[in-house]
């Protein structure tokens, strides 16, 4: 029997390409989903996708099945919020702030799919506030908090996003362009462009730099990604930035990308919540639609 957990592996597949990703993605083992795909071709009596092809290449069955997902589980989603505001669950508020700078790529896709679908939840992101966001959701200032730097607060709950790589980004013309990847002491000499928040709160520093007791020669400040492009392409300075936030510059090829370390830093994105609101129909759906959103507008990054 086709059954709706066979639609969601299928969108899975398709969407990440491979067979381990869409595991990551649906949260199974490797062997699991290709059990479960298996079961299904055998029910069918058809194969679904080619083996060993990369993307993913679905035959005619597959393609068929792909299909009816499209149509089936977007009505299934409207059935589940409709149900939840039967019961009454429906009003709520969303109040959100962002230390992350370069999420509104992402984020903003994720609110307006969020408000057509809950429009009696009051979604904003208020500003001018002069107050730690963490410390603020505990006191219920905020009700949800974008953050890649977790703090033990009691009452608040950490719900992974994605995973994302730190890549520093050089000039084209720059002598560690060409690098298979940099090490902190090869950072000792540069001018360091970052966003105008803490050291304590940035990745090149708590995992690359501070670990090898390395400070760069000069740090320097800029509120915008693209600014921040500017300069690197200008050879004023490198910044460390998140894989998917430095995706179209590369594709432009206005500044080159080289990895920190032998083995890369990753990091996780974290969409900080209350543990009273966790439960909350349109709380899980915003965080749905935040990971559906973030894995089909960027590029580069893992299931958490």
């Amino acid at each position: 029997m086709l059954e709706l957990r066979h639609l969601r592996t299928l969108i899975a597949l398709r969407d990440a390409g491979s067979l381990v990703e869409a595991a990551e993605r649906v949260h199974l083992t490797q062997s699991a989903l290709s059990h479960q795909i298996k079961d299904l071709e055998e029910r069918l009596g058809n194969p679904l996708f080619l083996r060993k092809t990369r993307p993913v290449e679905f035959t005619r069955a597959g393609q068929r099945l792909l299909t009816l997902a499209e149509q089936v589980l977007p009505q299934v989603r409207m059935a589940e919020r409709d149900l939840a505001r039967l019961v009454g669950q429906e009003a709520g508020r969303l109040h959100m702030a962002i230390e992350c700078h370069s999420c509104f790529q992402w984020l903003m896709p994720t609110i307006d799919h969020f408000r057509n679908h809950w429009p009696e939840v009051e979604v904003d992101i208020p500003g001018g506030h002069h107050f730690d966001p963490l410390p603020a959701l505990a006191r219920e200032q905020l009700d949800l908090v974008i953050t890649a730097d977790p703090q033990p607060l009691a009452g608040v709950h950490y719900e992974p996003l994605f995973r994302y790589q730190g890549l520093l980004a050089v000039a084209r013309q720059h002598r560690l362009a060409g690098h298979a990847f940099v090490t902190p002491q090869e950072l000792a000499d540069e001018t360091l462009i970052t966003y105008p928040v803490e050291h304590g709160r940035l990745d090149v520093f708590t995992q690359f730099l501070d670990p090898a007791g390395v400070r760069p020669r000069e740090v320097r400040t800029a509120e915008l990604t693209i600014m921040m492009m500017q300069l690197v392409a200008s050879e004023r300075g490198v910044c460390a930035l998140p894989n998917w936030a430095l995706t179209e510059y590369l594709e432009r090829d206005y500044v080159k990308a080289v990895p920190l370390g032998e083995d890369g830093i990753w990091s996780t994105l974290f969409a900080a919540i209350r543990d009273d609101t966790r439960s909350l129909p349109w709380m899980e759906d915003f965080l749905r639609t935040a990971r559906e959103t973030s894995f089909a507008v960027l590029e580069g990054i893992r299931p958490a």
